[in-house]
């Protein structure tokens, strides 16, 4: 049973890894997404945040979307609570935890 559990988690993990960047997009592409995300505050949610992310990378509407489902397979971005999707990789990764810094200390303590 172990077995099976593990590699059905392995073959997700294949899957998400395989996952391919949009049709008619390449890694520079990808790039010009993050670097315009990034611009905007890291959330893509409403036409506000839409409009320079396509001017900025220079993508259509339908490509901005389509990286961001992209982001999201590949777990680099997350549904917001807002309903958008939100960029989790390089400067709009979240902060580290303090609180396992405190744990540490108060293990190390004592």
């Amino acid at each position: 049973m172990m077995i099976r559990v593990s590699a059905a988690l392995c073959a997700l993990g294949l899957l998400a890894a395989c996952a391919m960047p949009p049709k008619g997009t390449d890694e520079q592409d990808l790039m010009a997404w993050d670097d315009a995300v990034t611009s905007i505050g890291c959330e893509l949610v409403s036409e506000s945040d839409y409009q320079p992310v396509e001017l900025q990378s220079g993508l259509s509407r339908t490509q901005v979307q389509e990286i961001a489902a992209y982001k999201v397979k590949t777990e680099e971005a997350v549904p917001s609570e807002t309903g958008g999707v939100r960029l989790v990789t390089g400067s709009c990764a979240p902060a580290s935890e303090p609180v396992a810094d405190a744990e540490t200390a108060e293990t190390a303590a004592g």
